[in-house]
Formats: C-alpha cells, sequence, structure tokens
C-alpha cells in the first residue's frame, strides 16, 4: 500500500499542523499540549462545553467536528490508540466556561481509562466538573449494550449533545440528551478490505479478494462472520436484520439514517446503500427523516461501511434540526 507521508513517526504532528493550516478560523491547537485542539467558534447561549477524541486514523473524525453546534474541543491520539489524560485535560481546562464539560467518546479500553483519569484530575485539580457519554451503537460487537464498541453512531451523539449546550441547557440535561440520542442509535459495519499502519506498513486484517467481513470494527477487530462477497442488497438485508431485531424501531418511527465509508469504498456505492437501506424502512413503515451518506469516521483506506439508525423523539428531532458549522460537517 503506497502511503503519502514523511516520516511514519511524524504522521499525527504533520496531520495536525496541516489541519490547523486548513482551517484557522475554526481551530487552534491549546497553549498547553499540542495534541489539544480547542475550537474558535462557539454559540452565545451555550454554556456546558462539549470534548469530543479519541485516535487518528478516522478522519475527519474527531477533529473535524470542532465548531459552532458539535464539539469545543478534541483531544488527539495517536493512529487508533487513545489520546492520553494529559491533552484531555488540557482541552477541559481551555474550554470549560463555569458550567461544566460532557466527555463523549467511544467504548474502548484506552479511552475508557484515559477520559477517566482525566476526569478525576480535572475535577481535583481544576475544580471543573464533568459528566460523560459512551458511545456503544456497535449491534455486532457484543450481546450486552454496555459492552458494545462506539462507531459511526457517536456522529449523531455529538450532533445530539452540540445542539442540547447550544440550547442554553446544564451539564445534566445536556448529558441526558446526549445519552438519550446514545441509547436511541444502533450501528452495524461490514469490512471489504484492510487499512495500512503507516509504522508498519502491514494490513490490519486478512481477507481473500473474494470474502467480505460482516461486523468488523473500526480497527480491524473482528466481525461475526466471514463470508463470500455478496451484492449491496444481500450485504444490507443482513446489516438491517441485526439493527432491526433489537426492537427500538417500530412502524411509524422516524429514524436519522447515517451511511459511512470507512475510507476506500466510493460515494456512488455508499448511495447504492442507502437506496437499499431505504427499500427496508419502508417495508417495515419506519419513516426516513433524514440521510448523511458519506465518509464520517473512517479507517483510513480501509475498504467497507457502516449502516446507523437513530430513533427520533421530538428532542433529538429538534438536536437533529439544528445548525452547525464545523470544517468537515455543516448544516444550516
Amino acid at each position: 500500500m503506497k502511503k503519502m507521508i514523511n516520516n511514519p513517526d511524524d504522521v499525527i504532528d504533520e496531520l495536525m499542523t496541516g489541519y490547523l493550516i486548513a482551517y484557522p478560523e475554526y481551530i487552534r491547537r491549546s497553549n498547553l499540549h499540542q495534541r489539544a485542539l480547542i475550537g474558535k467558534k462557539r454559540h452565545p447561549d451555550r454554556k456546558v462545553s462539549i470534548l469530543i477524541g479519541g485516535g487518528s486514523g478516522h478522519e475527519p473524525a474527531f477533529l473535524g467536528y470542532v465548531g459552532q453546534g458539535m464539539a469545543d474541543g478534541v483531544a488527539v491520539g495517536n493512529i487508533f490508540a487513545s489520546p492520553s489524560p494529559i491533552p484531555i485535560q488540557a482541552v477541559t481546562r481551555e474550554i470549560h466556561d463555569n458550567h461544566g464539560v460532557l466527555y463523549v467518546y467511544g467504548n474502548y479500553a484506552g479511552d475508557l481509562m484515559n477520559f477517566e483519569m482525566a476526569s478525576e484530575m480535572t475535577e481535583i485539580e481544576d475544580d471543573i466538573e464533568t459528566a460523560v457519554v459512551i458511545g456503544n451503537d456497535d449491534v455486532a460487537s457484543a450481546k450486552e449494550i454496555e459492552e458494545r464498541r462506539g462507531i459511526a453512531g457517536e456522529l449523531l451523539v455529538y450532533k445530539a449533545a452540540g445542539a442540547a449546550a447550544d440550547f442554553g441547557y446544564g451539564l445534566e440535561e445536556v448529558r441526558r440528551i446526549a445519552q438519550l440520542a446514545n441509547d436511541n442509535t444502533r450501528s452495524m459495519g461490514i469490512g471489504l478490505s484492510p487499512c495500512y499502519l503507516p509504522q508498519t506498513g502491514k494490513p490490519s486484517f486478512d481477507l481473500e479478494d473474494n470474502e467480505m467481513e460482516i461486523g468488523l470494527g473500526h480497527h480491524g477487530e473482528p466481525g461475526i462472520e466471514k463470508t463470500t462477497l455478496r451484492s449491496a442488497k444481500e450485504t444490507v438485508q443482513v446489516m438491517m436484520q441485526n439493527i432491526l431485531k433489537e426492537n427500538i424501531y417500530q412502524s411509524n418511527d422516524e429514524v436519522v439514517v447515517l451511511v459511512n465509508g470507512l475510507g476506500a469504498t466510493s460515494q456512488m456505492e455508499l448511495y447504492i446503500i442507502n437506496k437499499e437501506v431505504d427499500e427496508i424502512l419502508k417495508e417495515k413503515n419506519i419513516k426516513t427523516y433524514k440521510s448523511y451518506v458519506g465518509n464520517f469516521i473512517t479507517s483510513m483506506e480501509m475498504g467497507g461501511f457502516s449502516v446507523t439508525l437513530m430513533k427520533l423523539d421530538d428532542t433529538l428531532k429538534s438536536c437533529i434540526d439544528h445548525p452547525v458549522d464545523c470544517p468537515n460537517f455543516k448544516e444550516v
């Protein structure tokens, strides 16, 4: 796999520098840590601040979702690795506005440990109140919900949290709405081809040319089945069966649909997948309120995609309708 990089050990710092050059009106580097980025756009009614973060290699996540209507800051880790507690604490110190900070991150061991440590350090050393919502939307990763990974559905949780903060709510209400979004969100992914890590040049997992992996994670974590390559219709049917059997989506419900590419799957294919998702939802009399189709949380050049549904109520609908202005996600 060919990559246009310099020294593999410098990819994260060079990525961040290039990003800051591209979007100086949106974001700056923290004065406290080089892996902490701080947003420049903030709704005037916002009190609570939103902090997101995770490993690099998922661009435009996570740094692309710092902006008005979404996150106030991001802590950046190495490729597929959690940021350490130090940049998380640095972001917290810079973005808090004396009304508390909500952490939103995925259900991975490193993130769980480091964000929890940062929260404890921040509350003890800086007297800043924090709260947490942990993304766990991946239905293929575990039977028990609290053990599931967070994948592309995290984007919708960021949007709900950011809107709730812009509405001027306090920390507990912002946390409650973000948790509601998380609870109403389910996803499933498919792997078609691996990505290649810059430091090693080796694939993140192995698949034969005629194989696909159902339920594969964003870092190449094993799915539930390796099978021969199927059509878009057949593949989406399997994914939707697993998502809909969660029994949180009923006839006449309204949902947000998120079709997320993992980096190497073309926009053409993603629109075809979206068509297949829509046909299944219509058969179930489930109404699509809004669709998002694109590369939102990727795995470098991994081939594959995920499908996410988020069930809406009036509160979440108002959050989805709220405008967003981020470098990599805009809605008016």
